[in-house]
């Protein structure tokens, strides 16, 4: 299984010298990918409930600081050697679609193919509006991004018609390094979000802690996964095709804390050896790869959090 750090481009993470000493303690712990946020401006009065918190409160809706996220990768990118580098999760509908493609293309070459291009449909109307973009039509906006993407990055002359997309006989080079581009997580645990999934993904990406479709256990983790697996044999995609992926949406730590309806301990707290069960309770369900939110007030008790899971979590047999 593989470990990522999940940044949110706010708090300790408003510095150069943080995103650089966190980015580089992760690579050498072992940490296999690492990613950043995306948000690009916060309306004022928010008017959209956040779907990851009992309350629907955002923790960034009064401070707003959010750094562009492909600028920050792009950044991270320079800083480091072998780490990759995973969008977590871009609004597709907010950036102009070819302009996206050519950044997320350019990251990816000089970062020497180290891109994955987690995706995902918002959910803060206010954004959108701020943004000029399709909120209403997001989802079928987010689906032709995507196949936009993939035009413009394997077709000699790219030629796209959709509702938001409409281009023709372009040259569009450099393609990006990975062949067919970057791989596509699609984030959200919705139907929605799954039927993305069978269509256009590479693999699925849900967060744990959705407050109408909770997948903080490894059990309800795993009904999530069944249900994919069902729509994908419905839709005549082998399941085993998708690669399975899960954003813990809080930090990991060795005090035990329990899931919001307390039936449960919360997945990575607890002791290392119940870290160690999760990363095998996880596996045994089809899950490789694992994003987790990174805790500690100053920059030292980060580094040292991130070096004791390299040690005892993912150095340490399971």
């Amino acid at each position: 299984m593989q470990f990522g750090i999940s940044t949110l481009s706010r708090g300790l993470y408003t510095s150069r010298a943080t995103y650089m000493a966190v980015a580089q303690a992760a690579e050498r712990a072992g940490f296999a990918f690492i990613s950043v946020n995306d948000h690009i401006i916060v309306p004022g009065k928010l008017g959209s409930a956040y779907p990851y918190t009992q309350g629907g409160v955002w923790s960034a809706s009064e401070h707003g600081h959010c750094f562009d996220q492909l600028a920050a990768l792009a950044f991270i990118a320079g800083c480091t050697t072998r780490i990759r580098l995973l969008t977590s999760v871009m609004v597709v509908p907010h950036r102009p679609v070819i302009q996206t493609a050519k950044t997320l293309s350019t990251i990816d070459v000089l970062s020497t193919g180290r891109l994955i291009l987690g995706v995902g449909s918002g959910w803060m109307e206010g954004e959108f509006k701020l943004l000029g973009a399709p909120f209403k039509e997001r989802g079928v906006a987010t689906d032709e991004y995507l196949e936009a993407f993939k035009e413009l990055w394997t077709a000699e002359r790219p030629t796209y018609k959709g509702r938001h997309v409409d281009f023709e006989d372009v040259i569009f080079a450099p393609k990006p390094m990975q062949p067919g581009g970057p791989p596509i997580w699609v984030g959200g645990e919705s139907p929605a979000a799954m039927r993305r999934t069978i269509k256009l993904g590479d693999g699925w990406y849900p967060g744990n802690n959705n407050q109408q479709m909770p997948m903080d256990t490894p059990e309800r983790l795993n009904a999530g996964i069944r249900k994919l697996h069902r729509m994908a044999e419905a839709a005549n995609r082998d399941p085993a095709s998708i690669d399975m992926g899960l954003i813990v949406q809080g930090p990991f730590d060795w005090s035990r804390q329990e899931t919001q309806d307390k039936s449960s301990r919360r997945m990575f707290t607890g002791t290392s050896a119940d870290m160690r069960a999760d990363r095998a309770a996880l596996a045994e369900a089809g899950v490789r790869h694992v994003a987790l939110r990174l805790g500690g007030e100053t920059v030292t008790e980060a580094i040292d959090r991130i070096e004791r899971f390299g040690a005892e979590v993912i150095g340490a047999g399971a």
